[in-house]
């Protein structure tokens, strides 16, 4: 039987969109996403897959980028566990702070809940502002780790004197050091970058756009799976 000229046109654009996913999805090691030698496995539960994101609340394209995080964390599969490591590399741009900041609401149970309007605090209220939203440039001095309590103390209802006492702690100095050691290990020198598994790591641009990244990430996190 002869099929109507439609359907076959129709069979034909179906064959042409499922060559094109098939090309988005033949991701290339190198240039798509870059392996990690020797790879950090993360300390988690077995069969779980982690995925973390490098980044800072100083970043402007990490502040950016912060979208594309709550989309991906969408459509992660259940057995991947989203992270975050704070970089403290642009001493200009009150990185370091913003990493110890984190790292002591992570300790006092609050980062998850503040992480968003932290961001909004840098971004947008300039509450945590480290550019002057006149002039464009960087303020002097830039925002202290009291500042950052005074925050927490608003955004959470952590005590001023806890969150500061918490911040010179042993517990936050060892997650910073670590953290350090991480970064170099992964060999991350851009914000805001995706690392899989302590094995992949890869940037929007490596993987030719943000909705790309979300794909290869699951992609990646698929192959960890396995």
């Amino acid at each position: 039987m002869k099929l109507p000229h439609t359907v076959v046109m129709a069979a034909w654009l179906l064959l042409g969109l499922s060559s094109l996913v098939r090309a988005q999805t033949s991701w290339v090691e190198g240039k798509n996403y870059f392996l990690i030698n020797p790879a950090r496995p993360p300390a988690i539960a077995a069969g779980k897959v982690e995925v973390t994101e490098v980044f800072s609340y100083g970043c402007p394209a990490c502040n950016a980028f912060l979208p594309v995080m709550h989309k991906l964390k969408q459509a992660l599969p259940a057995n991947a566990v989203l992270t975050y490591l704070p970089a403290s590399f642009n001493l200009g741009e009150d990185w370091p702070m913003f990493q110890k900041a984190f790292f002591t609401a992570q300790a006092l149970g609050v980062a998850d809940q503040t992480h968003d309007a932290m961001f909004a605090a840098v971004w947008k209220t300039g509450e945590l502002g480290i550019s002057d939203p006149v002039t464009q440039r960087l303020k002097d001095p830039l925002p202290s780790i009291e500042d950052a309590a005074r925050f927490y103390n608003r955004a959470a209802g952590v005590p001023v004197d806890k969150f500061l006492s918490t911040a010179k702690s042993f517990a936050v100095d060892t997650k910073v050091r670590g953290t350090e050691e991480a970064i170099v290990a992964y060999r991350v020198d851009r914000t805001p970058t995706i690392v899989v598994n302590g094995r992949y790591r890869l940037y929007a641009e490596s993987a030719g756009g943000e909705d790309q990244l979300i794909e290869l990430v699951k992609w990646l996190v698929a192959k960890e799976s396995k």
